[in-house]
């Protein structure tokens, strides 16, 4: 069997509403599309960024914060992920102002290729920690506290998504109960997908979303042409980049890593037809 490549047109919220209402009341419409499309077998190389804040005693043990880099065509990508990306490195910018003492190091990673199937982490995971399809694990598997991710938009953080891990609960009510004013006080057991934690997740090592207010981001900005600088909140962003570093800098500094959940199994392999 051949290959099959499938595409998607993406419109704004008011054409499709516009459409929608017409399907309701029976009336024909019809929609014309100019789009020139470029497909090819090719390739293309794509870049992580990788920057590091040094520890001290237990420097050899990692906390990991991330962001995506790349974005949808339509728009400039502020909200998806311009936003998280501006909010990590605040977080690097944070600590290493304040000249904070860091037991461990902390990492960021901007990822590239999240928008194609989170292809950046899954890579960089595969490479320095283990490989989901044979969980067989790297060295390095065992120095990873934690990995923290925000791709939700420019909204405030309300919480963290504990992705079915209970034991950390106890860590992160600690952690933010200096934020309840601030309204950060939701953990849930939940699974969020479709970001880059879930790579991190997928071989066992906690991996962590933060839920954030969704202003418009699922309604109008996110993966369409309105995805732009002015969309973007500073309040929100600067608010978001405080609970983050002050996360960061009490995992680091912890006595003990973040529990983990058990190890997955192995992911079946491949079949081809």
């Amino acid at each position: 069997m051949g290959s099959v490549v499938a595409h998607a047109a993406v419109m704004p919220p008011e054409d499709y509403d516009r459409l929608a209402h017409l399907a309701e009341k029976n009336v024909a419409a019809k929609v014309r599309l100019d789009a020139a499309i470029v497909t090819w077998e090719k390739n293309e190389e794509a870049d992580n960024v990788v920057a590091e804040l040094p520890g001290s005693s237990k420097k050899d043990e990692l906390v990991i914060v991330g962001a995506h880099l790349d974005s949808w065509h339509a728009g400039t990508g502020a909200t998806d992920n311009g936003a998280g990306s501006a909010v990590m490195l605040e977080v690097m910018r944070i600590l290493a102002t304040l000249h904070l003492p860091l037991a461990r190091t902390v990492r960021l990673v901007l990822w590239s290729g999240e928008e194609q199937g989170l292809f950046g982490s899954r890579a960089y995971v595969k490479q320095h920690f283990a490989d989901p399809v044979t969980m067989t694990l790297r060295p390095e598997h065992a120095k990873v506290s934690l990995y923290l991710n925000l791709d939700n938009g420019t909204g405030r953080i309300r919480g963290v998504y504990l992705q079915d891990n209970d034991m950390a609960r106890p860590l992160f009510e600690s952690w933010l109960a200096p934020f309840k004013d601030e309204g950060v006080t939701t953990l849930t057991l939940k699974n969020t997908g479709g970001t880059d934690h879930l790579s991190f997740d997928a071989v066992g090592i906690p991996g962590f979303q933060f839920i954030q207010d969704p202003l418009d981001y699922g309604s109008r900005t996110h993966h369409s042409s309105v995805d732009v600088y002015e969309h973007a909140q500073a309040g929100d962003l600067m608010q978001a980049a405080a609970v983050i570093a002050s996360v960061v800098y009490e995992a680091a500094n912890r006595a003990d890593m973040v529990p983990r959940k058990p190890l997955p199994p192995p992911l079946p392999p491949r079949t081809t037809h």
